[in-house]
């Protein structure tokens, strides 16, 4: 590989990794090739990217985003990384039900907006709610803050938002020069 190229992939990956709320480090020996295939199809139904590359452009991309220092040693053997963009955890999820099916992958260190995780941790962090989930429950706790009141009185407190809205439409513009 060139110097030319190796500087390009340093550079992709490193803007990657600036972009992405996740990263999740993965060790693929013993894959097949049509494991890694149903590896990569998973990842991009769910808008991850995984990217192979060697150890050292992936530790240089990473010394130009500053953080990861703890990532560094774990980088050995065979190692694709998963980036994660709108759910940090989607990867999580991916990884532990297909090394569920496939013994052979294993999750080496993720990050996760900037704190880093050792592998073991894999079957917690697949347990996290997705950041959807979680926005869902606040938009359905914030829709409802009427839950406990009574219906009559609930339907009683709509009329009035609802009439004093009306009033405010209907109340004639103050005079420009008044």
């Amino acid at each position: 590989m060139k110097r030319e190229e190796k500087e390009q992939i340093v550079a992709e990956v490193a803007e990657t990794a600036r972009k992405a709320h996740g990263m999740f480090f993965t060790d693929f020996t013993g894959l097949t090739v049509e494991q890694a295939t149903e590896l990569r199809r998973e990842f991009r139904r769910a808008g991850v990217g995984y990217r192979v590359v060697k150890n050292t452009l992936i530790q240089k991309a990473l010394e130009q985003v500053t953080g990861y220092d703890r990532v560094y040693d774990s980088l050995a053997g065979p190692t694709g990384v998963a980036f994660a963009f709108d759910d940090p955890i989607a990867p999580a999820r991916i990884i532990q039900k297909f090394a569920e099916k496939h013994t052979k992958l294993s999750l080496k260190v993720c990050v996760i907006e900037h704190t880093v995780y050792e592998g073991p941790r894999l079957a917690e962090l697949a347990k996290l709610p997705s950041r959807k989930d979680i926005m869902a429950g606040i938009l359905g706790s914030v829709q409802s803050p009427l839950a406990g009141v009574p219906t009559v009185l609930a339907a009683l407190m709509r009329d009035i938002v609802s009439l004093v809205d009306e009033i405010g439409k209907k109340k004639p513009a103050a005079p420009a020069n008044a």
